[in-house]
């Protein structure tokens, strides 16, 4: 059934739209992602802004997978409650947010919790925090290297603020963080731009080490960039879609080979037309921030033209032979499963017999789960 590898055998008895994922290929996944790195998990530190689901985090911990990043307070949170030892927050946290990150470090004072931050007051307000409860926090200058979205920028003299903060005494300067996700085309284009900013941060990086006395780690990339960090010495990579995969990486990064793993299931409600359907994954199902045609695609039939989308209804062009009815099942691949993912409360588990066995919450879609 490779080439329906989507389909869900047993009589489907759950409300539509619901998304399916498939843990025989999430666990395929994983070892790739694993073999990419030679076995050397100590250097994976996947983003789990893709799933945020806590039985994820428990699989990674079977492959001896320790280190994650996040992008939420929540998705910490779930973190820490699944006893992942090394948990950084890739999001600088100011005002309510930074209070919460504060309460976070003291409910779980086992787990390893670092940020960033791109500027001397973010982490000198960090600093005040820390020092009022007693705590030593563990931060990253996060380095802009053309993504312009945070971050100091490479052409400033970061290097001066690093030597300012590492003289704040309850900030533990532990490293740099850099995401590219603006490095695009082809695989050579991606390695070679990355390589080159690289190489030149690297330099800088081992002159400061000799100066502080002890290395300072680097987390780097995301998916697009992760073949070439693969291969760096004491880098760690945090790549977070390959868990899933989408459309979207699957027709722009072919040099990995992660296999699609989660689909979005849909019912056919109407038959306006003698060649159009509707489908019950309207927006709020699907991740729609890119046009119609870089939204989902419909994997029962590749004559099955998405034309028309709105809050609950998806109009479905028929350009093939085929027929469907009325209450037919729809499966569809999103462009961009992030986002997607986050729409859900759950999520229904596949196994290799392609029947629905289990159900995941996907928890950190929350903004808060307790703190």
């Amino acid at each position: 059934m490779q080439n329906n590898w989507w389909k869900i055998n047993s009589e489907l008895r759950i409300d539509t739209p619901f998304l399916a994922v498939y843990e025989d290929r999430i666990q395929a996944n994983i070892e790739r992602l694993i073999e990419a790195v030679k076995g050397e998990t100590q250097k994976l530190r996947p983003h789990i802004k893709t799933h945020k689901i806590g039985e994820i985090l428990d699989l990674f911990k079977t492959y001896n997978i320790s280190k994650i990043k996040c992008a939420t307070i929540a998705e910490a949170e779930l973190a820490a409650i699944h006893e992942i030892q090394d948990v950084l927050l890739a999001y600088q946290p100011v005002g309510a947010k930074k209070d919460r990150w504060i309460a976070l470090i003291q409910k779980y004072p086992n787990v390893a919790f670092s940020t960033i931050v791109d500027n001397f007051d973010s982490a000198k307000a960090l600093n005040e925090s820390a020092e009022k409860n007693n705590l030593k926090l563990t931060v990253y200058l996060d380095l802009n290297t053309g993504m312009n979205r945070t971050g100091i920028s490479v052409s400033k003299n970061w290097k001066a603020l690093i030597d300012e903060i590492v003289l704040l005494k309850n900030i533990h300067f532990a490293g740099i963080h850099i995401y590219d996700g603006h490095l695009k085309g082809d695989l050579e284009h991606r390695f070679d731009t990355a390589s080159n900013l690289f190489f030149s941060i690297n330099e800088e990086i081992q002159a400061i080490n000799k100066k502080l006395g002890y290395e300072l780690k680097i987390v780097a990339g995301g998916s697009n960039t992760f073949p070439f960090y693969a291969t760096q010495e004491n880098v760690e990579c945090s790549p977070g879609t390959f868990v899933f995969w989408d459309s979207n990486y699957q027709i722009h990064l072919p040099e990995q080979h992660f296999e699609p793993a989660l689909v979005i299931v849909g019912t056919i409600i109407s038959k306006p037309t003698s060649d159009t359907f509707c489908i019950d994954i309207g927006y709020k199902a699907v991740a729609s921030e890119n046009p119609i045609d870089k939204r989902l695609v419909i994997l029962n039939d590749e004559n099955l033209i998405p034309t028309a989308h709105s809050e609950e209804h998806l109009i479905i062009e028929n350009r093939g032979k085929n027929e469907y009815a009325i209450g037919d099942t729809i499966y569809a691949q999103p462009y961009h499963v992030c986002p997607t993912c986050a729409l859900y409360d759950s999520v229904q588990v596949v196994n290799s017999a392609h029947e629905i066995c289990n159900q995941w919450q996907v928890v950190a879609r929350s903004r808060k789960i307790n703190i």
